[in-house]
């Protein structure tokens, strides 16, 4: 009995990792077919947002992405919580840099609602843990600490798994994280509203190579998006989260009006590879139905 428990969870584990392999192989392929699915904090509609929970619901809908955002205790521990403040999230009050790793933990995670929950403040540790071998993650907020990021992912045996992002040019980022940057997944956030966002693309594929660009737009009359499918050698995330990241073309408009025709499809028509969602059930639905996801 024990031989078999131990080849069982061998299995699991070696199953796992095949998952996760998948993911970061469809990822570092540009021109691929498959588009992958970010599930924005997580599952937030039936658990708290960045909560363990959230991540492992997310997991189990066939998401391929987490995104979570990172915050510094006052003891320099890397937490997951979106705001600086507690206050909407949690049952405390303050800025996350006011309080110690002890002190956060005895605080509840509020969900979607409001309303208080058993779940606790994870860890960037615990995160990592909990989608080793299942799912890449998303580190948003995580700029400032990327070193002390890549140090948790080590540790973890998660490195393959992570995906850091930032919106600073591209010699700023060699400048800031020269000693890492070739051991990262790293996206470089562009807005397309800005005049000089074509040589900003440019820049950073010239002098950085980033496996994904990030392009947030308000407006969908940039130039730039006419070209995007030329943009071969970086996948393309784009936010279908609310109308001002994406001109308009936004998750809601799929899931209350019906109308895909000018949410997601729009945005796969212009190339966009990676869609970070707030409705990841719908949208792998949508994307499996065309043949566009696993």
């Amino acid at each position: 009995m024990k031989q078999l428990l131990t080849f069982l969870l061998l299995l699991s584990a070696l199953s796992g990792k095949s998952q996760v392999n998948a993911i970061i192989s469809e990822f570092k392929n540009p021109t691929g077919k498959e588009v992958l699915v970010a599930a924005h904090r997580g599952d937030w509609r039936d658990a708290p947002e960045n909560s363990v929970a959230a991540i492992k619901l997310a997991i189990a809908m066939g998401v391929d992405i987490v995104e979570l955002d990172v915050q510094k205790t006052a003891d320099g521990q890397l937490i997951i919580m979106h705001d600086e403040k507690i206050d909407r999230t949690t049952t405390g009050k303050g800025k996350v840099g006011d309080f110690t790793l002890d002190s956060l933990k005895k605080l509840y995670l509020r969900n979607g609602c409001g309303v208080p929950t058993q779940h606790r403040i994870p860890t960037l540790e615990e995160v990592m843990l909990a989608a080793k071998g299942k799912v890449m993650v998303n580190l948003d907020k995580s700029y400032r600490y990327i070193n002390e990021c890549y140090a948790v992912l080590e540790k973890t045996g998660t490195v393959e798994q992570a995906i850091f992002k930032g919106d600073a040019l591209a010699t700023k980022v060699k400048d800031d994280y020269a000693a890492v940057l070739k051991k990262i997944y790293y996206m470089s956030i562009v807005s397309l509203d800005e005049a000089e966002a074509f040589n900003t693309i440019q820049d950073a594929i010239t002098q950085i190579k980033p496996t994904a660009f990030e392009l947030i737009f308000k407006r969908d009359t940039s130039a730039v998006l006419s070209h995007l499918k030329e943009i071969k050698q970086s996948r393309l995330w784009v936010n279908a989260l609310w109308p001002s990241l994406n001109g308009g073309h936004y998750d809601d408009m799929a899931f209350d009006d019906g109308n895909i025709k000018d949410s997601w499809q729009w945005l796969l028509d212009k190339g966009f590879n990676i869609i970070q969602t707030d409705r990841p059930a719908l949208l792998l639905a949508y994307l499996r139905k065309k043949g566009l996801h696993k």
